[in-house]
């Protein structure tokens, strides 16, 4: 059926009231004749302000639905934006209680047919599968896209029991978001709010690093936990380049009519994605919510479960323009087994006899744990990493060698400390040597056996790396790439760690058969309307001081300064980081972030200076973080924070 163009009408800022009397600020588009001809409604509940964070994205997808007949209500959270209240965590029972009400009432109003629809990429993505576990009898349908079912295993927060440095990298960019002033246009209280804001801001990282095993904080919010509270329809999309590539098979594998894309994309919505090729998501997401939210016959439930792209073997680059390869429905596999021994990685089980001891800074070419901000952020040649790993090549692939969904990595292990860390690397080996990373894995090995370690006592450990979909062409090889540590991606363990490997195999899925698909090219409403007033850049570089041997990866993001062309708002951002480490002690491990914001209406300028730091010893985290606001550049708040976390089997 095709959609007729509808035209609509935008309002700024929509007021909702939620039962506690705290005042919500939405954004909506809508067809101007829906009072006579009511709509479904389809939901986004952000923290990253609707009137200068998520401006770009919302252009371009919110208005193309409510010209074909929705309503699209862009919510800014409690304590965030432009709305009232205080935020205190992510994902807390107030913040889906709140979309819950949200959606009763918009459910309720004469312009909308009863029906709504929630969707939303990262956070987004997130509290919508949260939402969608409680149920509310308006919500029928859902599209979650780089999001997680599990928030310990498969979040910022920890990976394989091992803590991620975005722990850290995210709670300073929400230490900057949140403690952002409301647009003064909007609000005539907005100093009162922003003042009230900055005194209740959470610094995140603290509240995150005191829950350091599975308990109940990470059970809340993991939908993994109770599926069949899930009635409404989920369509979960994801990327190979992104963090959050995990859920999609996750969700159609235990979601009953659960459908599932997966593309070569970072961490963006698939019709502005890179790398290439983007596909036409808009028109998929309104198939999806014409069926669920108008009853239209669509053929969406007769899709192919999962849709995934197959990546063409690549030559490693930390930024790539597209990707070569196709488009597969309801891939078909066999498994096939390698084993690691001492001759390498063959397809006979032999002696294996390696140890391994990496220096502390190995994963230097890692790239980003979540690439998002399209920088050089993917992963690099890990020739270097792989020179200080145990590494394991098979012979030259006698034919191609597609390899999808999740390989699996057995070892028999012994350690000489109590706590330990093993990285795992699947990798591409071209015929020069230059090796491209396909998938990974991390794993605490402490936090998995649920104790300490005993010094020289074998262990047998499972781990199964990320999901992927990679050709490795004929001639070339794969390596299994094993080391101890992985900085800057995970905090090292408390000392250096020696590793005997005493047995090895890996499992692949080997592609055996599939589908083709083809997705539309991809479409989308006008841009949003800017002028730039300073150019947007991204810097990612290395050093090593060569007196301390102290080496650093530095970060700097500069979001450019630009003016909104329709309200008149100017905004600007740049965030650093710098994650500095010497490679024969774990104890020197140190992170820091600053992020600069920066606001402008008429004669109103105001800036958020927010910084934190992070160092352990053998025993302890120590956090510090400052945060310091400017109104006309006069500092009008301050505040610092110091904390001290015992380490528990990290």
């Amino acid at each position: 059926m095709k959609n007729t163009l509808r035209e609509i009408e935008e309002t700024p800022d929509l007021g909702i009231i939620m039962s506690d009397g705290t005042r919500l600020s939405a954004r909506m588009w809508r067809p101007v004749d829906a009072g006579d001809d009511p709509v479904p409604v389809i939901l986004e509940h952000l923290p990253y302000r609707k009137r200068d964070g998520t401006c770009a994205r919302d252009a371009l997808t919110h208005p193309y639905f409510a010209a074909r007949g929705y309503a699209c209500l862009r919510v800014d959270m409690r304590g965030n934006g432009d709305s009232h209240g205080l935020m205190e965590d992510e994902y807390t029972q107030t913040e889906l209680d709140d979309a819950v009400e949200v959606i009763n009432w918009v459910a309720a109003q004469d312009w909308c047919n009863g029906h709504v629809g929630m969707m939303g990429i990262s956070w987004g993505g997130f509290n919508s599968l949260q939402v969608a576990a409680m149920a509310p009898a308006p919500l029928k349908a859902i599209i979650t896209l780089c999001s997680t079912v599990d928030r310990f295993n498969d979040d910022i927060h920890y990976k394989g029991g091992c803590l991620l440095n975005e722990n850290l990298g995210w709670g300073a960019t929400m230490w900057s978001y949140s403690s952002r002033a409301p647009d003064p246009a909007l609000r005539p209280d907005w100093r009162e709010m922003w003042l009230e804001r900055l005194e209740a801001e959470p610094f995140l990282p603290s509240v995150w690093l005191r829950h350091q095993a599975r308990d109940a904080y990470w059970q809340h919010g993991s939908v993994c936990e109770s599926y069949d509270t899930i009635k409404a329809r989920v369509l979960a999309v994801g990327g190979w380049g992104d963090a959050y590539k995990n859920a999609v098979p996750q969700i159609v594998d235990n979601i009953p009519g659960a459908k599932g894309i997966i593309g070569p994309w970072v961490h963006k919505y698939p019709h502005f994605a890179v790398p290439e090729p983007r596909i036409g998501f808009l028109q998929e997401a309104l198939r999806w919510w014409d069926k669920w939210l108008k009853d239209v016959e669509t053929g969406v439930e007769d899709d192919p479960d999962l849709r995934t792209y197959l990546m063409d073997g690549v030559r490693p680059a930390t930024w790539y323009t597209d990707r070569p390869g196709r488009w597969l429905a309801d891939a078909q596999t066999e498994t096939q087994h390698w084993y690691l021994t001492d001759a390498g990685l063959g397809p006979v089980q032999d002696t294996l006899h390696r140890v391994v001891t990496s220096p502390q800074d190995t994963g230097a070419n890692a790239g980003e744990y979540c690439a998002i901000w399209l920088g050089p952020e993917l992963p690099g040649d890990q020739r270097r990493d792989d020179a200080s790993s145990a590494t394991f090549d098979s012979p030259a692939l006698e034919a191609d060698l597609s390899v999808t969904d999740a390989p699996v990595i057995r070892l028999t292990v012994s350690a000489d400390a109590p706590v330990a860390q093993i990285a795992v690397r699947l990798n591409h080996v071209h015929p020069d040597g230059a090796s491209t990373r396909i998938t990974y894995g991390v794993l605490n090995l402490a936090r998995h056996l649920g104790r300490p370690l005993v010094p020289g006592q074998r262990e047998d450990i499972t781990l199964t790396l990320d999901h992927v979909a990679y050709t490795v062409p004929a001639g070339h090889q794969l390596r299994v790439a094993i080391s101890t540590a992985y900085w800057p991606l995970i905090w090292p363990a408390p000392t250096p760690t020696t590793l005997d490997l005493h047995s090895g195999s890996l499992s692949v899925q080997k592609l055996k058969d599939a589908g083709e698909w083809t997705f539309p090219p991809p479409d989308a409403a006008a841009p949003w309307q800017t002028e730039e007033l300073r150019a947007e850049n991204h810097i990612r570089r290395q050093e090593t001081d060569m007196v301390s041997g102290i080496t650093s990866l530095i970060i700097e993001d500069d979001f450019g300064r630009i003016r909104d062309l329709d309200h008149g708002l100017m905004s600007g951002s740049i965030a650093r980081e710098r994650w500095s480490i010497h490679p024969d002690d774990p104890l020197s491990a140190r992170g820091t972030c600053h992020w600069s914001d920066e606001l402008e209406r008429g004669d109103i300028r105001l800036r958020t200076e927010t910084a934190c730091e992070m160092w352990s010893d053998a025993t302890h985290f120590h956090l510090s973080a400052t945060l310091e606001a400017f109104e006309n550049d006069i500092r009008i708040y301050h505040r610092t924070l110091e904390d001290k976390i015992e380490r528990d089997l990290l």
